[in-house]
């Protein structure tokens, strides 16, 4: 499946012990016909009164704690096998919602966003979080500086810029970043343009996928983040590379992202090795 253009793996382990191991997950990211950002993991649930525990992993084979484009995915997935529009899941970072619009736009609460610098986490303490000192470049003339950071259950780093976002060598720039000795985790690295009180162009270096046409909790980071430092309101479109998606920080805390998801092909692979075959059937 994909949710705007981000390539995601929904694999179905109910009724199994089984895990997707990471030699499995960079053997079938290794193939150019199944190369993907996330898999979106099915489990049987683990906690009273929540549909399915979903486990999230990397292209490169480690856990990620969350993925907004990938749990759409799973709601359309769910919904479309089972007639329901509304799904209470648990992943690592917590518990969340998703539900299906009878239009077909799927919106998931991401659950509430954490700014205080052991809670991202960083290596360093810092007592406003909304622009650290972290920079690329020359200490007279940094390329990207001053980064506003937050963890929609990940962590994100949020550059700000007022030029072309695709202007910038994120390529080169993103996996220096991700692996900073600041984020112990390592990190999220995204570059937002605010073009507007309710918009915001956004690229995303994707910890542990890279580029990527488009990332949930990236969204919604830059949205929160945006808010907090009044660049926006609590309410935006984000245009990332693969398209729209609409990111609200409601009153109660939470933070909703609403867009669509895309079914590509079926198969079946092996969790342990990666061996798969393809079916065309839908």
């Amino acid at each position: 499946m994909n949710g705007l253009g981000n390539q995601i793996i929904v694999a179905d382990l109910r009724g199994s012990a089984a895990r997707v191991s990471a030699e499995a997950a960079i053997a079938i990211n290794a193939r150019p016909e199944t190369r993907f950002d996330q898999i979106m993991a099915i489990h049987d649930p683990r906690t009273p009164g929540t549909a399915n525990y979903i486990e999230i992993i990397n292209s490169d084979g480690t856990r990620a704690q969350a993925c907004g484009n990938g749990m759409r995915c799973v709601v359309q997935t769910l919904s479309a096998e089972q007639g329901r529009q509304r799904f209470t899941f648990e992943t690592i970072a917590g518990i969340l919602f998703g539900q299906e619009a009878e239009d077909g736009l799927i919106t998931v609460d991401m659950g509430t966003p954490k700014f205080a610098w052991y809670d991202i986490p960083l290596n360093e303490e810092f007592a406003d979080t909304r622009a650290i000192e972290l920079q690329i470049g020359p200490i007279d003339a940094p390329v990207l500086h001053s980064p506003s950071v937050a963890s929609m259950g990940n962590p994100h780093a949020t550059f700000w810029v007022k030029d072309d976002v695709w202007s910038y060598a994120l390529d080169r720039f993103g996996p220096l970043l991700e692996n900073h000795p600041l984020f112990p985790e390592r990190c999220n690295i995204s570059i937002a343009n605010v073009i507007a009180p309710d918009r915001i162009i956004l690229r995303t270096w994707e910890r542990g996928a890279g580029l990527t046409q488009a990332c949930g909790t990236a969204a919604c980071a830059a949205l929160v983040n945006a808010a907090r430092t009044r660049r926006t309101g609590r309410k935006a479109t984000i245009t990332l590379p693969g398209g729209d998606l609409v990111v609200e920080w409601l009153d109660n805390d939470h933070v909703t992202l609403s867009g669509p998801a895309e079914f590509e092909w079926r198969g079946r692979f092996d969790p342990a090795s990666g061996a798969w075959t393809r079916s065309e059937a839908a």
